[in-house]
């Protein structure tokens, strides 16, 4: 007979290198892991081991703003997983793991958070590309619109 797996709930946050993932348990921050390789690169082996190591409830992610082909990536992998295993995929922008500060986009331009409106600025000073992963799961910043968040200047 094969034994129980632990329950868990995934959080990935892709917008940016480095790409990371937490694991949390009951809440809180079990594991996580972090890849300076591309996301299409780094993103399935991790998801691979964790669905053998524990058993996956729910799938959470940093929506953008950020790299689009990143965010386009982990969405994509993440919805296929979701599907699945037939879990929920959640999501809120990627503000809710780095202090709210802005967001590097394109050249000098940034990304920012402004009255609950994300908006690009076009001259800002190099933000601070830090993420992290919270210590525990607010599961209350996120919803079930999960389709990323595409935020990109007009051409």
């Amino acid at each position: 007979m094969r034994e129980a797996l632990p329950e868990a709930e995934l959080l990935v946050v892709g917008v940016t290198s480095p790409l990371r993932v937490g694991v949390y348990v009951e809440g809180r921050l079990a594991d996580s892991f972090e890849s300076e390789e591309k996301t299409s690169k780094a993103l399935p082996p991790i998801l691979h081991d964790l669905r053998y190591k524990y058993d996956l409830k729910a799938l959470y992610y940093a929506k953008g703003p950020g790299s689009f082909m990143a965010i386009k990536v982990v969405y994509v992998m993440l919805k296929t997983f979701a599907i699945a295993l037939d879990i929920p995929l959640l999501a809120t922008d990627a503000f809710a793991f780095n202090g709210n500060r802005p967001i590097k986009a394109v050249g000098r331009s940034c990304f920012v958070k402004k009255g609950g409106e994300v908006l690009i600025e076009k001259e800002c000073d190099t933000p601070d590309g830090r993420f992290e992963l919270p210590e525990r799961l607010d599961t209350v910043t996120f919803t079930e619109a999960s389709e990323p968040l595409y935020v990109l200047p007009a051409v």
